[in-house]
């Protein structure tokens, strides 16, 4: 298979804290901040950015190694990168106006060259551009820079900041691109850029005997590279989707933040892909490494289908810190930089989202929205800028640390769309998830056996069923309504106050996905009836849209 896919599908993220019991708010910024390893890729798609400031803190230290080279600053900044930049339109158009940052800058240790060539620094954000030169090794595996972090002088930095390298074939050597949400606070300021460590690393493979018309966990020893076993339990809703839990537990703990186990599924020797976005990196309850996968049953039938465990090795590793110390300036950037304070509702009526800011530079266009209601999240899924007639698709992203009411959706800026204080600009929000939180009433479950048991009942003005039956001494709850209005029920509780039992969620549901099933289970249940309570349920109306015009 091609081992470098099946590596980029590892969605890994760590002490995300979100106030519990909130599970679809974790998921749904762990999805949006991403994974915490940066990843190399091969192919044409930069990826979409992701965190990787975790538990791992950095201590920026001088490197030992240190060699400095001067590079042509035309060459620095003028660099073809080929396809690394696809997707950075505007980080594209501020190169070829000349407004990057020539560099310069190189570490060689153990035959291994890290070169910084070029910085982008705005308002908006920080990029680096940089290769890495792995010699005669490029043949041992696939290589990575582990994190990858700036900070200023006094050691301040932002904790939304990734990396990812694709292999230059032309020049025999990997490109790669940094992003930070740091900006400097003033037109020049000293930095450092520091590495971690740099590593290659491999795909292994390990056969499992799994039988996924079995509903029962099924566990797998596997003790090699630190992997101690592997457990895995289907779940089938008809011939819809096939959900399968999966739990790896580790007895190296550096082998337990690099691995990043899966599913493979083989269909007759051929890869068969995952239907939907998985989630990967959940804690279990003993620590283990837990992920959630789908396909659709038709693409995987039993009688054709092999399994596999997947998993990286790490076959080389070159410790730092790589230390560059560097004098950033975004005085070019500056110069051409729009910022505009708003104080605008995201649509009529909505009290609780106000879009307070908007600032435009050469690479990118940021728009910040401050929310009050109790959890910061904006009611569309998707977001885009109409700037004088063209269309921009955005991002959303809710800061992981700081202000916690402050939300920013992301525009990349085309390299030919010419912006000024007078242009056209439209905000516009598409397909309204609202949360709500007034369905206190209890469903009593009776006769609670391993027989499963459905009842119907109305929530939200939508016919919900909830289904719930013993699997071994486990009490399983699942929800779901043939209706896609209704977006789904985020958790459930047994009981109230200090002695409520909490529903452990087994699926993961993401906002305007069309799914609407969910699946909690009650560990070591005891007896036969039970009060199961709601924290949230959401509604969807795919058709809603507002539109806010941000410049005349």
């Amino acid at each position: 298979m091609d081992s470098t896919e099946a590596l980029l599908k590892r969605r890994l993220n760590d002490d995300n804290e979100i106030q519990y019991p909130d599970f679809e708010e974790m998921w749904g910024r762990m999805e949006q901040a991403g994974h915490t390893g940066s990843v190399s890729r091969t192919d044409a798609e930069a990826p979409a950015p992701r965190s990787h400031r975790s538990w791992r803190k950095l201590t920026i230290a001088a490197s030992l190694s240190a060699l400095l080279v001067a590079v042509p600053v035309y060459a620095a900044v003028q660099y073809d990168w080929g396809i690394l930049l696809r997707g950075r339109g505007g980080v594209q158009a501020a190169l070829t106006q000349n407004l990057g940052q020539p560099l310069g800058q190189t570490i060689t240790k153990d035959g291994v060259t890290l070169t910084l060539h070029t910085a982008l620094t705005d308002e908006n954000r920080t990029v680096i551009l940089y290769s890495l030169d792995v010699g005669a090794d490029r043949e041992s595996g696939m290589w990575n820079i582990q994190g990858m972090s700036l900070k200023d002088a006094k050691g301040n930095g932002d904790e939304m900041e990734y990396n990812y390298q694709q292999w230059d074939e032309k020049n025999q050597r990997y490109n790669g691109y940094f992003e930070s949400n740091w900006t400097p606070d003033q037109e020049t300021v000293k930095v450092s850029l520091t590495a971690e460590r740099i590593e290659s690393y491999s795909q292994q493979e390990v056969d499992l005997n799994l039988d996924t018309d079995s509903p029962q966990q099924q566990s797998f020893p596997v003790n090699r590279d630190g992997l101690e076993s592997f457990s895995v339990q289907p779940f089938k809703e008809g011939d819809e989707r096939l959900m399968l839990s999966t739990a790896a537990v580790f007895n190296n703990p550096e082998a337990k933040s690099l691995a990043f186990p899966q599913i493979i599924a083989y269909r007759d020797g051929e890869l068969v892909r995952n239907s939907q976005a998985g989630a990967f990196g959940k804690p279990g309850d003993n620590g283990e490494y837990t992920s959630l996968q789908y396909y659709k049953p038709g693409d995987v039938p039993k009688a054709d289908t092999v399994y596999k465990l997947g998993y990286t090795r790490i076959e080389r590793n070159i410790d730092g810190p790589w230390t560059f110390d560097l004098e950033l300036s975004k005085k070019k950037m500056a110069d051409a930089t729009i910022k505009t304070a708003l104080d605008l509702p995201l649509e009529a009526g909505d009290t609780d989202n106000r879009i307070e800011q908007m600032v435009v530079t050469p690479t990118q266009i940021r728009v910040s929205v401050r929310s009050k209601a109790k959890f910061a999240e904006l009611p569309y899924v998707t977001y885009t800028l109409e700037v004088d007639g063209r269309q921009l698709e955005g991002g959303i992203w809710y800061s992981t640390t700081g202000d916690r009411e402050l939300t920013t959706l992301r525009f990349e800026r085309p390299a030919d769309l010419e912006i000024t204080k007078t242009t056209p600009i439209t905000l516009v929000g598409k397909y309204k998830v609202t949360r709500h939180g007034d369905d206190k009433v209890p469903l009593q479950l009776t006769n609670i056996s391993s027989e499963k048991q459905t009842l119907i009942r109305e929530t939200g003005g939508y016919p919900v069923q909830w289904t719930y039956y013993m699997q071994g001494a486990d009490l399983y709850v699942e929800t779901k309504s043939d209706d896609p209005h209704f977006g789904g029920v985020n958790q459930t509780h047994i009981g109230t106050g200090k002695d409520r039992i909490l529903g452990k969620i087994v699926t993961v549901n993401f906002r305007g996905d069309g799914n609407n099933h969910s699946i909690d289970v009650y560990k070591d249940f005891k007896g036969t009836e039970a009060s199961i309570y709601m924290f949230f349920y959401s509604t969807n109306e795919p058709d809603k849209e507002t539109r806010v015009q941000l410049q005349p």
